[in-house]
């Protein structure tokens, strides 16, 4: 089938909201692009969220904090919506130190230069009075999809860890329409909307879901072959491949009888040995031989040259 050229047609609400449509495709393939990139804008974009936490003067998250509205669970919650842009391999430290009475936000942390704050306004405590202090630090890592707490062996005393979202899109959908070109009407149109955190825009979010489709599809046009060890033995596929017994070679009953009680029981048998040797065998001879080595042959096994 000839693929038909198609166009796309942006309409960006802001660096959070994306409406893009992909017409005019070839009847089904709205549904086939369509699920296999919202599939992947939700499981392999990489993204980055806050994976640990220790507060000063705290060892464990069931308890409160002088001076704080929210107790220790709520704050941490507030630092799951915290959205940070980092892209590196390695884990940073985020901190911040205040004082009240005043609203934390976001906004508060100390940051490395390789770090920023989608969302700085992102509240994430209240101290109500002059003695209200709040001291913490916060791991940041980057990763794909989502990472429950219980992954992260944390040994540290009054390091926490946190459930990470690492995911950029928030939300995705899609929505196949027909369309028409000329006086052909059964084509598709492909609506895509696109929701991020603002870490990354939905146009770059899509870039990149449909560039990890074409890297699979890519793979399967052009596999990887692997090439044999250089160390194994001339005339030998693979230890596998060599533990195909006499037997499924579909030898004639005498040869096969002759070979058996000589001790050859696998292929890996007769390719230990030469043409010569072979036909030295009791009840096998030069035409045997010739047998032996057409059967090996129609599985890829050339028997040595002597």
């Amino acid at each position: 089938m000839t693929i038909t050229s198609f166009t796309i047609t942006e309409k960006i609400a802001d660096n959070h909201l994306g409406t893009f449509c992909i017409e005019p495709l070839p009847q089904g393939y709205g549904d086939t692009l369509g699920n296999a990139l919202r599939r992947v804008l939700y499981s392999s974009i990489k993204g980055a969220a806050i994976t640990s936490v220790s507060f000063t003067g705290i060892t464990h998250q069931f308890t409160t904090l002088p001076g704080v509205e929210e107790d220790v669970v709520r704050v941490i919650l507030n630092l799951k919506q915290v959205r940070p842009k980092y892209s590196g391999d390695k884990p940073v430290k985020i901190s911040l130190s205040v004082k009240g009475p005043r609203t934390v936000t976001a906004a508060d942390f100390e940051l490395p230069p390789e770090v920023t704050i989608a969302n700085p306004e992102q509240v994430l405590a209240h101290l109500n009075d002059k003695s209200a202090k709040l001291s913490l630090e916060a791991t940041i890592e980057s990763g794909f999809s989502y990472s429950p707490a219980e992954d992260r062996k944390i040994t540290t005393l009054g390091v926490i860890p946190i459930d990470a979202t690492f995911t950029p899109v928030i939300k995705t959908n899609y929505r196949v329409e027909a369309t028409r070109v000329g006086r052909i009407t059964n084509f598709d149109k492909l609506t895509l909307d696109i929701t991020t955190d603002g870490t990354i825009t939905p146009k770059d979010s899509l870039s990149l879901a449909a560039q990890t489709l074409v890297d699979y599809f890519s793979n399967i046009v052009n596999p990887a072959v692997s090439l044999p060890s250089s160390s194994a033995p001339l005339g030998t596929k693979s230890s596998s491949g060599t533990a195909i017994s006499v037997e499924e070679l579909d030898l004639p009953t005498r040869i096969f009888n002759a070979l058996q009680k000589a001790g050859f029981s696998t292929v890996a048998d007769l390719l230990a040995v030469s043409r010569t040797e072979l036909a030295k065998v009791k009840n096998l001879g030069g035409k045997s031989v010739k047998i032996i080595e057409e059967a090996l042959s129609r599985h890829d096994f050339p028997l040595p040259n002597s």
